[in-house]
């Protein structure tokens, strides 16, 4: 397995324990796509450098770490410009340099299995690709200028260029075609209620499809383990509708794949009920409840009635305080019973909390979802009580 550093910036807007989060987060996307982290760097700056994204000080002592380590691959948090990306290639010679987009899409790639999930994700490499051309092309020296007196360097990128531009066009051709059969097949099922499960990536929801359809969809504990929607057709009691398992979101999900995934995501745009999957035991579900949410408004499905499921109270752990212990109480002191009486509490969306895993809590689950489906049957079929 290759090794790898993770390399993060403390600014203004963010604290020392948000980084390490968000290291912590980069670390399990490293390991999802198959190379070990083996140190961490962080350095507080008002602002990313213009050229090397770390001052001139850190980036040395980096790459002193990575000389003697032997490190196969260093791994930016944040995304890299063109410019910072090609002079820090030129400090560590030897090493792959990946920016957070890079090594999702890397993810993504290896993780895309139907035709219309490797097109999109081919279209959105590209895409990243595109303005990042030069570097791939730093053997190539250029001359000096002057007519006459031009480096094939530049030819060659001239010419990678338009061969680029030329396959994304015929990606997006070829994206129009598969949408126009995924709206055909979308459109054979319309007479029945769309349920969507929506979430953070790994948050659970190939794991409840999977008990609620008695089906066998893929599904492991790692970040993107499914790209493809599926979609299930569930009978609760005598009253069948159309489960479909969609794309985790995460934080800076790269806009590239965002936009060649919005075909993908139009099971969520064009279903009747949003099934929000969250994390509980996750240290920061609260800010991937933002972020869902926030994914959800960007792709139009903002208006769409949701119910929250609070996945893993298995894995839920806290620590108890003492009754003489006076200091602040935080998120980390709160019990399950106690999170359950606090903003959840007020909360305008329905919610419940389960462990899919092992099933904890079903029998609720799955009576509030029928509650939830048969109001929206009513309401499109009034006439058509007898299923209930």
């Amino acid at each position: 397995m290759e090794k790898a550093i993770l390399v993060g910036l403390i600014t203004p807007s963010l604290s020392q324990a948000q980084v390490d989060e968000y290291l912590e987060e980069l670390s399990f996307l490293a390991k999802t796509a198959g190379v070990e982290p083996v140190k961490r760097f962080t350095q507080k700056l008002r602002c990313p450098d213009n050229t090397t994204f770390l001052g001139k000080g850190k980036i040395n002592e980096v790459k002193d770490f990575v000389k003697n380590e032997s490190i196969d691959v260093v791994i930016f948090d944040d995304d890299l410009t063109p410019s910072q990306l090609r002079n820090i290639q030129k400090i560590f010679l030897k090493s792959k340099i990946l920016d957070r987009s890079n090594l999702i899409l890397d993810i993504f790639a290896s993780r895309a299995q139907t035709a219309q999930a490797r097109t999109q994700v081919e279209l959105a490499q590209y895409e990243y690709l595109l303005p990042r051309l030069t570097r791939m092309w730093t053997h190539l020296e250029r001359q000096k200028g002057g007519i006459g007196m031009r480096g094939p360097g530049e030819t060659q990128i001239e010419t990678d260029r338009r061969i680029i531009k030329d396959k994304i066009a015929l990606l997006k051709k070829k994206l129009q075609k598969i949408d126009k059969q995924s709206l055909t097949r979308r459109k054979g099922r319309a007479d029945m209620i769309r349920v969507a499960l929506v979430g953070y990536t790994n948050a659970g929801k190939s794991t409840l499809m999977n008990k609620l359809s008695k089906s066998e969809i893929f599904a492991e504990d790692k970040l993107f383990a499914t790209l493809d929607t599926t979609v299930r057709k569930v009978v609760l009691k005598n009253l069948p509708f159309l489960l479909s398992d969609t794309v985790g979101f995460i934080r800076k999900l790269p806009h590239q794949l965002v936009e060649s995934f919005k075909s993908t995501l139009d099971e969520v745009r064009e279903s009747d009920l949003l099934v929000h999957v969250v994390d509980i035991s996750n240290p920061n579900f609260e800010e991937q409840i933002e972020i869902v949410n926030t994914t959800i408004s960007e792709i139009g499905a903002a208006a769409k009635p949701q119910f929250i499921i609070f996945n893993k109270i298995d894995a839920y752990r806290y620590v108890k305080k003492e009754e003489d212990d006076l200091t602040e109480f935080t998120k980390e002191n709160m019990s399950l019973n106690d999170l359950k009486n606090s903003w959840m509490n007020k909360l305008d969306i329905d919610s419940i909390f389960i462990s899919a895993l092992n099933k904890t809590n079903f029998d609720e689950l799955r009576a509030e979802l029928y509650q939830k489906v048969k109001a929206l049957h009513v309401k499109r079929y009034p006439y058509n009580n007898f299923l209930y």
